[in-house]
Order: structure tokens, then C-alpha cells, then sequence
């Protein structure tokens, strides 16, 4: 009959209008910006850098400025120049940095290669959307400082992803402590070996083998025996 999708459109609407006073499940808006939709892990939006330390982002940033991100970048929104020098990281270990880390988030198009090629996990793509200003041009030009954001931001944001991070991270970090105390020991028994080879006492030198004519002339009889003094041989009388 005609019209009777409307009509069950309209009982849909009217259904949802009357649960809707004492079911919350059957709410069909939020009241934004008061409410806020809890968005999924898999929501992203514009790329951030993870640090590991909230009091001091900039010195324990994932990034080593390997420029991989800026060369996949498909609109060519990244910039980065590396550090001149090195500096530690959480870990320790003395690493290049970026210098200058920056994003145009107008021309980003939230398209994930750069999260998807980074080896270090340093770069994820966040859930803040609310970035509108005034002026499109400096203001969307986001640096290193405004892109930093610490890890405990990106567990909240992604706990599933973010847990799967650093337990792999966590094993990289293990096996390169296992790896290099191995290598520590091999080196320290090597030193050792060596300290005690210089302490030992040289070896003995080897005994002199009598040639075979001497031995010959050992097995003669004492009376056929060359006599060295008369220059001849004493035969028995």
C-alpha cells in the first residue's frame, strides 16, 4: 500500500521518542558539546608524536627522525630536520632527534601511512577533532611541542593498541638487554683467558732427539764403540 514505509518510519520514530524518556539506549542525539560520544579505539583523526615521559616530553620522544613518514606522506604535510647532536632516551641510549618536527593539518588528510610505516611507534593517529580557528595557516601548523602527547594519553585513547605496543616494545627492550649482557660476559671471559694465559709460565723447552746415527752407535757394543781419543775403533784382542 502506498505510503506504509512512512508510516513504519514514523512508528520507528515515535517507538524510540517515548522509550527514549526511560531508556537511555534508545537516546538518538547528544546533547554536544555538554555530552560526548565515546568514540571507538579504531576512530582516528590527525597523527600526534608519543612520548614516554609526561614531565618531559621533549626529551623522551620515540622519534629518531628517520624521515620515513616524510617521505611516505602522501600530501607532503610532514616536516622534519634532524638534531646536530645526540641525546639519550628513555631507555638510555643515546639517540638522533627531531629538531624540527611539524604537521600541516590542513593539507592532512588523516590517511594513516605514516602511522603504518613508522618502525619506532613513535606517531599514531589521536581522536581530537575539535581543532577549527580563525586563521587556516599558522595556527594549523602544528609543531613538535603541539604534537607531543605522553603515553598514558594514547593508553586512554587506544588501551588495545597502546597494551599491544609496549608489551612488543617491552620484548625489543629485553632481548637487546639479553643480547648485550651476553655480549658483556663473552668480552669479560675473553679479558680474563687472556690475563690468565699472560700470568702463566712459559713453556718448557722440547727435548733434544737424538739422531739416527746416534742412536746407532748407542746400540753397538762398548768394545766396536768409535774411540774419540785414539780416532779409532777398539776391537777385542
Amino acid at each position: 500500500m502506498l505510503g506504509t514505509g512512512i508510516l513504519k518510519g514514523l512508528a520507528v520514530t515515535a517507538r524510540n521518542l517515548t522509550g527514549s524518556f526511560h531508556d537511555p539506549a534508545r537516546f538518538t542525539t547528544t546533547q554536544y558539546p555538554e555530552e560526548r560520544t565515546v568514540l571507538p579505539d579504531n576512530y582516528r583523526n590527525f597523527p600526534f608524536l608519543v612520548s614516554d615521559d609526561e614531565k618531559d616530553p621533549m626529551g623522551t620522544l620515540r622519534c629518531v627522525a628517520c624521515q620515513i613518514c616524510e617521505k611516505e606522506c602522501p600530501p607532503q604535510c610532514i616536516y622534519i630536520e634532524k638534531s646536530k647532536d645526540k641525546k639519550p632516551d628513555a631507555n638510555g641510549k643515546m639517540q638522533i632527534y627531531p629538531a624540527i618536527f611539524d604537521i600541516d593539518i590542513s593539507v592532512c588528510m588523516s590517511c594513516q601511512i605514516c602511522v603504518e610505516v613508522c618502525p619506532f611507534e613513535a606517531i599514531k593517529m589521536d581522536h581530537e577533532f575539535e581543532i577549527a580557528t580563525s586563521n587556516r595557516f599558522n595556527p594549523l601548523l602544528l609543531n613538535r611541542e603541539q604534537l607531543a602527547k605522553p603515553n598514558t594519553y594514547f593508553h586512554r585513547i587506544r588501551p588495545t593498541e597502546a597494551a599491544e605496543v609496549d608489551a612488543r616494545l617491552d620484548a625489543e627492550r629485553k632481548a637487546a638487554e639479553e643480547k648485550a649482557a651476553a655480549a658483556a660476559a663473552a668480552a669479560a671471559a675473553k679479558a680474563s683467558q687472556a690475563a690468565a694465559a699472560a700470568k702463566a709460565p712459559p713453556p718448557a723447552a722440547p727435548a733434544k732427539v737424538p739422531s739416527p746415527a746416534t742412536l746407532e752407535a748407542q746400540a753397538k757394543p762398548a768394545a766396536e764403540r768409535p774411540d774419540s781419543s785414539a780416532g779409532g775403533i777398539k776391537t777385542q784382542a
